[in-house]
């Protein structure tokens, strides 16, 4: 038998996969979904091993109890009446002594289905219903997306399905070969003119015709002295700008700001070349940017993408088809998001607590403190800013912790009452890609192990325990798909595995070069550069996607431990050669925050002043901290995003 599903993972395409199960009920292969005109049959190296996930040793099967210190992961088994029972006994008492905003309801990007995930937030109307705080889930793209909507009105971007009609595609702090490997096949299919914008030569920079490395944190102001030069040449749309934008004469002003020479000393590019790719983008209609997430991690990351967006402004590419931005998709969906959080369920207004300043909220919250963490799909102590101090934070004995969890990751170790929960072959789910125009179907194709149960009816079972009556509580996951889909064609979407969603007008009236709303938010009205945070002495520490982890995903797995080897930090042989250090060297690498273990890799695949690592490394396989110890928690520009490209640190011989 085969069975439809989706990949619910962090990454931009959502694939769509068919899973197929033999007579005795096993899933025994899972394979791209060869009809998906994304997927086109194809898996990524992490998620080909995911049958190998679900079927893991390590996998948890039953409810457990804490019986040593938190941080120990001493547990003991437990039934689901006992486990459910003492989570509604604690947080009857919380409720009564503090009120509901004690409860905090931590989501992570471990599983972003509507049903089972973040996107709808599983479990809101149960944590609604008690009156608990919001989560701000600021890690991933928050920055970016608001910079978007202050120049655009959306953050959708163009369908990446018309890169085949672009002529110049520029590859803009993206590495598409890892984090979403399927975009490539349609830049390929454009046989356009190549540029890689990154401040290390990635696996995607290899392949393009030409790779500009920048200091990390400048790209503001590069697209502000790419657009000076656009139109020093007199290469701008005028009669696009005069109809479709907003603002042009002022911002013209700020554009005179940063003239080659200037954007050089930022940036750390030679002007020349500046002014070479501002003249390629000048000539070349359609020109194409893929931005993603990692540009937008520093003090000026929502700038950057809100400066970013004014480029095909100026040039009128967003008019033609194949010109354009594209960072995200998620813009074009229209689900009925608010009928599965049921926010006005809600008692009272709550308060909200920032995913990115988790420490923060566990340590000084006030008026109530928290009391009680609910972790879904995360795993902060492998992904959260501040490691050591996120640790601190879990480690008080009088936080009641919950962890719904597959794995026993570092976060499972600090848990009071840990639940085992389904993966995606076992329950059902719909998911939206945030890199394409397609939702995607999950029919559970499999039993699940154990006593797993899926995250929505662990809070139907944690409801009934707590003798809640809102009926809404008990809603069937067909039923909220139902709900979610409203619009829609469910049984199509069910029937076929995935549905085209036509994508919205971009930009979304006229462009703004000045933004009422970024001023009224306390920004500046015109798109300009916000220089990094960390300053000082020092390398620049990048720390990207693995080609083998999504995140902290996967980060147990032995094989793609064995194929991503020891954590490694790639330094300039400049930069290496002042410090002493040689290719394999051990090294430690530190700054006021913390510090981590790694073997150093002298490379010129990082320009000078920077070094690169990889996230999703877990502490428990690296033998002590992980790059996540060094980077600060504090805000970006916009909404509050994360900073982890803002980091400033020492490299010492270990």
């Amino acid at each position: 038998m085969e069975v439809l599903g989706a990949c619910p993972l962090d990454c931009p395409d959502a694939c769509s996969w068919v899973v197929t199960v033999a007579d005795d009920g096993r899933a025994v292969e899972l394979r791209g979904n060869k009809h998906h005109p994304v997927t086109r049959g194809a898996l990524c190296v992490k998620v080909n091993r995911y049958l190998e996930q679900v079927d893991s040793p390590d996998r948890i099967r039953y409810p457990m109890r804490r019986v040593g210190r938190k941080g120990e992961g001493r547990f003991e088994r437990i039934t689901w009446d006992e486990a459910l029972d003492e989570i509604a006994e604690r947080l009857t008492g919380i409720v009564d002594e503090d009120g509901g905003e004690a409860i905090w309801p931590f989501h992570g990007t471990g599983s972003l289905g509507y049903l089972q995930g973040l996107e709808g937030l599983s479990g809101r109307r149960f944590f609604n219903v008690l009156g608990a705080s919001l989560h701000d889930p600021t890690i991933c793209s928050i920055s970016g997306s608001l910079g978007l909507k202050y120049t655009l009105g959306t953050s959708g971007g163009m369908d990446p399905e018309d890169f085949p009609q672009s002529k110049l595609i520029i590859l803009w702090g993206t590495n598409p070969l890892t984090t979403g490997h399927h975009v490539w096949k349609f830049i390929q299919d454009s046989g356009a003119y190549l540029v890689a914008i990154d401040p290390v030569r990635s696996r995607t920079a290899d392949r393009c015709d030409e790779h500009l490395a920048p200091l990390p944190g400048t790209d503001a102001a590069l697209a502000l002295g790419l657009m000076h030069v656009i139109v020093s040449l007199g290469a701008e749309d005028r009669e696009y700008l005069a109809e479709h934008t907003e603002g042009w004469p002022q911002f013209r002003e700020r554009l005179a700001e940063y003239p080659p020479d200037r954007v050089a000393e930022i940036t750390g590019l030679p002007a020349e070349r500046i002014f070479a790719l501002g003249e390629r983008i000048a000539r070349t209609r359609p020109t194409a940017i893929r931005a993603s997430q990692g540009m937008q991690r520093h003090a000026g990351g929502g700038m950057a993408l809100r400066t970013l967006a004014c480029l095909p402004g100026v040039t009128g590419d967003w008019g033609i088809p194949g010109g354009g931005l594209h960072y995200s998709t998620s813009g074009h969906f229209r689900l009925n998001e608010s009928a599965l959080a049921r926010f006005d369920l809600l008692p009272h207004p709550v308060r909200t607590l920032s995913m990115t300043r988790l420490s923060e909220g566990l340590l000084e919250a006030k008026d109530p403190p928290v009391r009680a963490l609910f972790v879904i799909a995360a795993n902060p102590v492998a992904s959260n800013p501040d490691q050591s101090t996120v640790i601190r934070g879990l480690s008080r004995e009088d936080l009641f912790t919950v962890v719904l969890e597959h794995f026993p990751t570092d976060t499972v170790d600090y848990a009071d009452i840990v639940l085992p929960a389904t993966m995606q072959p076992e329950h059902l789910d719909v998911v939206a890609a945030y890199g394409n125009m397609y939702l995607a179907w999950n029919e559970p194709a499999v039993d699940p192990p154990g006593e797993c149960l899926s995250t929505t009816e662990t809070f139907r079972r944690l409801a009934r325990h707590m003798g809640l009556t809102e009926p809404s509580l008990y809603d069937s996951d067909e039923d909220l798909a139902r709900q979610l889909l409203e619009g829609h064609d469910l049984d199509r979407l069910r029937r076929e595995g995935f549905l085209r969603v036509e994508p919205q007008p971009v930009p979304a009236g006229k462009l703004q070069f000045v933004s009422a709303r970024a001023a009224a938010a306390g920004h500046d009205a015109l798109p300009t550069y916000i220089p990094p945070a960390d300053t000082g002495d020092g390398l620049v520490l990048i720390s990207a996607a693995s080609h083998y982890f999504v995140n902290s995903s996967f980060g147990s797995n032995p094989e793609l431990r064995r194929r991503a080897g020891e954590p490694q930090v790639t330094i300039h042989p400049g930069d290496a050669a002042e410090r002493g250090i040689a290719d394999g060297a051990k090294i430690l690498v530190y700054n006021e925050r913390g510090a981590f273990e790694a073997i150093a890799l002298v490379s010129d695949r990082v320009r000078p002043g920077v070094a690169a690592t990889t996230k999703g490394r877990w502490m428990r396989f690296s033998h002590g901290p992980t790059v996540n110890a060094t980077i600060a928690e504090r805000d970006s520009d916009f909404g509050g995003g994360a900073v982890y490209h803002d980091n400033r640190i020492h490299i010492t011989l270990r």
